[in-house]
């Protein structure tokens, strides 16, 4: 139930990925305002998570998971129902701002139930049952494209919603102790939360990796179908197959962190995500199948790093649970939506180069951060 709720980011962007093209036909748009569906989505789905999760400590997560719950799903039926772009991206803010509670409420449910090692290992865990998503999601929509239009993806999104809702009334609430204070003042623990040194300097690096991530996403179905030509199912099976990357890397981490630190490993990944964009700059414009390639590198660091670098932000804070698991979300989905907006600028000729250049520069620039940050004394390592 975790990893279906921590789905719901990559559920609502990949299903609606091969769409873009015939969407922008269809509602006799631009690129860049079809790209504000999937940006806007972000930034909302990001406010979400921002509100939701210091709420959820005066609450209770289970009530304001099923709020959200119930927004997303009236979200989607409302990008069923759009007759223009700006409808569609209206129902897509209030579908973002709903999923937020998902985004918000299932991280600060792992740190409630499990700690140290063990957290490490359901977060690894949940994290690669999620990329099942993004994996079947580009193909179940291309399917669905092939049949009928790209409204029938925002009503397969809508039952999700509801299927999420009517799962969720079985979950057991999981914060022991609710906050005591004002909803002001729970919103308040938010800066509370930021005022840590080691919490703040490490959600910075960390969350910036998004940014070529969620550009990547962005710019796919243009890349694919427009810049090589492909068609919306070659296309899905390209994106499945980066996505597969992502689901290797939580997999992978488990076995070696037997063997290495999560600090080693975190070093590594940076390594390997900056190699990936320098292969993307090199070949990546040669064909489909190298782009894919130069892509696994980024999507199978990104991911296997994702693990560790949560449990060690969780790990800055004894308390405001919340409030920190919205941090965490919040942080990266808003560096990754700035991401698709830069990379929404772009002509469709210059994508994969600018993907390159941003790979390599978050790569390096993180990467150093790390290096320096984690040997300082007000990092706390995680137990």
């Amino acid at each position: 139930m975790l990893a279906l709720l921590s789905a719901f980011p990559p559920l609502s962007t990949d299903l609606y990925l091969p769409a873009l093209p015939q969407v922008m036909e269809a509602l006799q748009t631009s690129q860049a305002m079809v790209n504000l569906t999937l940006s806007l989505f972000l930034i909302f789905f990001a406010l979400g998570i921002l509100v939701w999760g210091p709420v959820s400590e005066k609450y209770g997560r289970k009530p304001i998971l099923l709020t959200g719950l119930a927004l997303y799903t009236l979200g989607s039926a409302g990008c069923a129902l759009s007759s223009g772009v700006m409808t569609l991206i209206l129902a897509r803010v209030i579908q973002g701002f709903g999923g937020g509670a998902a985004g918000a409420v299932v991280t600060a449910m792992v740190k409630d139930m499990y700690t140290g090692r063990k957290r490490e290992v359901v977060l690894a865990v949940v994290m690669a049952m999620v990329v099942v998503a993004p994996i079947v999601a580009p193909v179940v929509g291309a399917i669905i494209l092939k049949f009928m239009s790209w409204y029938t993806i925002f009503w397969v999104l809508a039952g999700i919603g509801l299927g999420s809702f009517c799962l969720s009334l079985l979950l057991e609430e999981t914060l022991e102790t609710r906050y005591a204070g004002s909803l002001v003042s729970s919103l308040g623990r938010l800066g509370v939360v930021l005022k840590n040194p080691g919490f703040s300097a490490l959600l910075m690096t960390f969350s910036l990796v998004a940014l070529p991530m969620l550009a990547f996403i962005g710019s796919s179905a243009f890349i694919y179908i427009q810049g090589f030509g492909t068609t919306e199912q070659a296309f899905s099976y390209y994106f499945g197959l980066n996505a597969l990357g992502s689901l290797v890397g939580p997999l992978l981490y488990i076995p070696l962190s037997r063997w290495f630190s999560p600090g080693n490993i975190i070093a590594g990944c940076f390594i390997l995500f900056t190699t990936g964009g320098v292969f993307l700059e090199v070949t990546g414009a040669a064909s489909p199948v190298l782009f894919a390639l130069g892509m696994l590198f980024a999507t199978v660091a990104g991911s296997m790093m994702r693990p560790p670098t949560a449990n060690l932000l969780l790990s800055q804070q004894d308390g405001d649970t919340g409030s920190t698991a919205s941090l965490i979300n919040f942080t990266a989905l808003f560096m990754g939506s700035l991401g698709i907006f830069l990379i929404s600028l772009e002509p469709v000729s210059d994508l994969i180069s600018s993907l390159g250049l941003m790979q390599i520069t978050i790569g390096v620039t993180c990467g150093s951060l790390w290096m320096l940050l984690r040997k300082r004394s007000f990092i706390r390592h995680a137990g």
